[in-house]
């Protein structure tokens, strides 16, 4: 691909039901700073929540700036893709609209690189002891050491996630976001995917976002339940790309397969009851999945 100057950036944030002005304001004084052409463009996936989309209105008084209001609601996928055709520069920085930017260097850390194509800056996870009962939360940071840049690289299309990423027009012109997900939940992962059969490169840094906003324990275990089903419904495209998958059909007793699908329907309400309460445990989170995967028909 032919190389392009990083000081040159789209700055492209979908939301939903989401105030997410003071992320936006701390980017645009990053930019700033820096003295780089930008614009920041926050697409709202016609979020039900008025108060935030009045709020959410201060935005396009900050320079460089824009709020966008869809006019009817099409899935985070889709939001990525219209607020690419909105963008005018060459280097997209795509953000989701819940987290916060840990370093005063986030955006100086992107402009300095290097690479080419795509380039993964990662996540990292907000301490708090308050959210030891908080499932998202203890998920997520048990995770937090599997997402260092030097681990994400070598596996740099499967690691691949949309929360903080890199991406040049070009190759978002050949990989878009594919719009039959039309809830949120893999597909990053299928973009992954297409991306290593386009040859398009990725490159894992370490420049965080941070995650601070984690969802009730039944909210989560919906979202997980969705996002489940999208799995299932997407299995063919995302063999090879999901752990769930590649364990449930690594299954090849068809006895073992009934035990698991009997057990969860004995015992999955249970389960289910201890995820969403107030003491959740973590090591039940990951069967449970697998379970409520392998009983989807």
């Amino acid at each position: 691909m032919t190389q392009w100057k990083k000081t040159e950036l789209s700055i492209l944030i979908p939301n939903y039901n989401n105030v997410c002005v003071d992320l936006v304001t701390c980017l645009q004084q990053q930019a700033e700073a820096l003295g780089i052409d930008y614009e920041i463009i926050v697409a709202d996936d016609h979020s039900p929540q008025q108060e935030s989309i009045r709020e959410n209105e201060a935005i396009n008084r900050l320079p460089h700036c824009r709020y966008i209001v869809k006019e009817q609601n099409t899935g985070s996928a889709a939001t990525r893709n219209y607020l690419g055709t909105q963008s005018h520069f060459h280097w997209l920085l795509f953000l989701d609209c819940d987290i916060t930017i840990p370093s005063d260097d986030f955006l100086k850390r992107y402009v300095a690189d290097g690479h080419e194509g795509v380039v993964n800056g990662g996540i990292c996870i907000l301490e708090d002891e308050r959210l030891r009962h908080n499932l998202r939360y203890l998920y997520e940071k048990a995770a937090e050491p599997t997402h260092t840049a030097e681990k994400r690289q070598r596996q740099q299309y499967r690691e691949f996630r949309s929360t903080n990423f890199l991406i040049e027009r070009t190759a978002f012109e050949a990989c878009p976001f594919d719009e039959r997900f039309t809830r949120s939940g893999y597909e990053d992962v299928l973009l992954g995917k297409q991306l290593k059969q386009h040859g398009i490169s990725i490159t894992h840094l370490d420049n965080p976002v941070m995650m601070t906003d984690f969802e009730a324990n039944s909210d989560y275990i919906n979202k997980i339940e969705r996002s489940t089903r999208t799995l299932f419904a997407f299995r063919q495209e995302l063999r090879g790309y999901s752990r769930v998958i590649t364990l449930a059909e690594g299954i090849h007793v068809p006895f073992v397969r009934n035990v698991i699908c009997l057990s969860f329907k004995l015992f999955g309400s249970l389960v289910r009851r201890n995820l969403c309460g107030q003491h959740p445990c973590l090591r039940l989170f990951n069967p449970y999945r697998l379970g409520y995967y392998l009983t989807l028909k």
